[in-house]
């Protein structure tokens, strides 16, 4: 693996309070907040408001943003925003802008009643995850401007913390808030407009972060192709017009793929493989429908050709250049880090409903307990990244992840024991923090700083895409063995991440070294 000197348990400790790790608590807080307003807590306020609960799930895709924000990036990294580029610098700037979004958006969500205008409020949905998934591409690319190599797991640590706490105000407080002010078993408009509109004033909280910290001090190659206004119009335009190609195609080959997933169900493929076949090919097809209108537009001479290829291309090609072989490597583990703890995740509340749990119990070990287990797994991930190296932690956190999905297998034999349910959870989020921690590091310290948005973007939407779509096929796999088989089949298909951690470590210090070899000789 990849040898990192080790650091003091003093160095490691004193860089808890660092000012820039400070800073990522709250930056955390700001990250955390918009997620829930979106899923689970909106969900219950649509439910109220008597939305069918088939409408109520349409509605996750409103966080479609987060899983396509590699598009966008190249905007964050290109383009400073008028004025403001001036008084606040790149990246702050870009932060004002995403969380007077977020406010705007929760505010629009707010004030719009679902029971009697449910399209205003789907589209306030998608400006609140398209702002929110704006912020989280700042804010990542800030966290790894903003400090050396060293701070970054202590960092990514807070970061998650923040995080957490975010979503217990979002998730908890919302409700809670929502709860003081309408009568048990009604509906009360007014209720949600007020929660809604306190947690567009905890955003204030992120505002003020931004005002108050410093713009990352960084070198940035020159642009070949940016330098007057004119150029970033006619970029802004290539893009607008490829996002809309997208959304078209998108929304006219429901007409090929609905019949294509019909068909296949008729034929006797089960509903999730023809779902995502079917979804796979609308994607596709989407994908293609942009790129097409990207090569059009500089066919016509809308858009430079150079221009294109030095935001899409260029951060792709230079990940390959400094990495080599390595860079395959590299890719394949950040694409299935995670499948262990993602696969068996999405089963997880099911399975303490079905051995017996109630949903008090669950609420309270699980999402109160459970939340705070993985604040401190974070915490602790990053203290063990700075003390020993983040490839070592990295290697420890999908270790304990494969290994606390057999506790679940065992927890299936004994049924309901609230002891043994309290335990498992405890190891199971505290090691999910302590590997999330190191991994966000270990993702951070890939990044080139001239592409910072952009190839942490990507790297970010690689990570969940493969072990999101083996976790849909979860519920057939445990309708055909059980719940033991399939925790310990989580288990057994996080051993191969291992092997791929101490590839890619060793892959990456081998390059390391030719690189020092030949700075020496120059």
């Amino acid at each position: 693996m990849h040898n990192t000197a080790l650091r003091s348990w003093g160095d490691s400790f004193r860089a808890f309070v660092h000012p820039r790790v400070i800073t990522m608590l709250f930056m955390g807080l700001s990250a955390g907040i918009p997620i829930l307003l979106i899923f689970s807590t909106l969900s219950i306020w649509l439910r109220e408001a008597g939305v069918e609960r088939s409408t109520v799930t349409y509605f996750s895709w409103a966080a479609l943003g987060y899983s396509f924000k590699f598009v966008w990036a190249p905007l964050i990294d290109r383009l400073p925003f008028p004025v403001l580029y001036g008084l606040l610098g790149r990246r702050r700037s870009w932060l004002i802008i995403a969380q007077t979004g977020i406010i705007g958006a929760i505010l629009w969500m707010g004030f719009t009643d679902p029971a009697q205008n449910l399209t205003m409020m789907a589209f306030a949905a998608v400006a609140l995850g398209f702002a929110s998934a704006t912020q989280d591409i700042v804010i990542d690319a800030y966290r790894i401007e903003a400090a050396d190599a060293n701070l970054q797991a202590m960092m990514s640590s807070a970061y998650i913390g923040g995080y957490r706490i975010g979503m217990i105000v979002a998730g908890a407080g919302a409700l809670t808030i929502a709860g003081l002010f309408e009568a048990e078993g009604s509906y009360e408009p007014m209720a949600w407009t007020v929660a809604y509109g306190c947690m567009a004033l905890a955003m204030g909280i992120g505002v003020i972060t931004t005002l108050i910290i410093g713009e990352p001090t960084v070198t940035r190659t020159d642009s070949k192709y940016f330098h007057e206004t004119s150029d970033y119009v006619r970029f802004l335009l290539m893009f607008a017009l490829t996002v809309i190609a997208f959304i078209a195609a998108n929304i006219y080959t429901a007409n090929l793929t609905n019949p294509l997933k019909s068909g296949l169900i008729d034929a006797g493929m089960i509903s999730e493989l023809a779902g995502f076949i079917a979804g796979t090919l609308k994607l596709a097809i989407s994908v293609a429908a942009a790129i097409l209108t990207a090569w059009l537009t500089t066919k016509v001479g809308v858009t430079p050709t150079g221009m294109v290829q030095e935001t899409y291309i260029a951060p792709v090609k230079d990940f390959i250049d400094r990495y080599g072989k390595a860079a395959i490597v590299v890719l394949t583990l950040i694409g299935v880090y995670r499948i262990a703890d993602i696969v068996m995740g999405v089963m997880a509340n099911v399975f303490y409903t079905d051995l017996g749990f109630s949903k008090e119990e669950i609420a309270t070990v699980s999402k109160t307990f459970g939340l705070f287990m993985t604040i401190a797994g974070s915490f602790l991930g990053g203290l063990l990244s700075v003390r020993y190296g983040v490839v070592r932690i990295l290697f420890l956190g999908a270790l304990l992840s494969a290994i606390t999905n057999i506790l679940f297998a065992i927890m299936a034999h004994l049924g309901p024991n609230t002891m043994m349910f309290a335990g498992v959870i405890a190891a199971d989020n505290l090691s999910g923090g302590l590997a999330t921690a190191a991994f966000i590091a270990y993702l951070s310290g890939l990044t080139n700083i001239s592409f910072t948005a952009m190839q942490y973007a990507i790297f970010s939407s690689i990570m969940t895409l493969f072990p999101k779509i083996l976790a849909g096929f979860s519920g057939t796999v445990v309708d055909s063995v059980g719940y033991s088989w399939f925790f310990i089949g989580t288990a057994i298909i996080g051993i191969p991440v291992l092997f791929l951690v101490v590839l890619a470590g060793r892959m990456m210090q081998i390059n390391a070294d030719k690189q020092a070899e030949i700075e020496t000789k120059t």
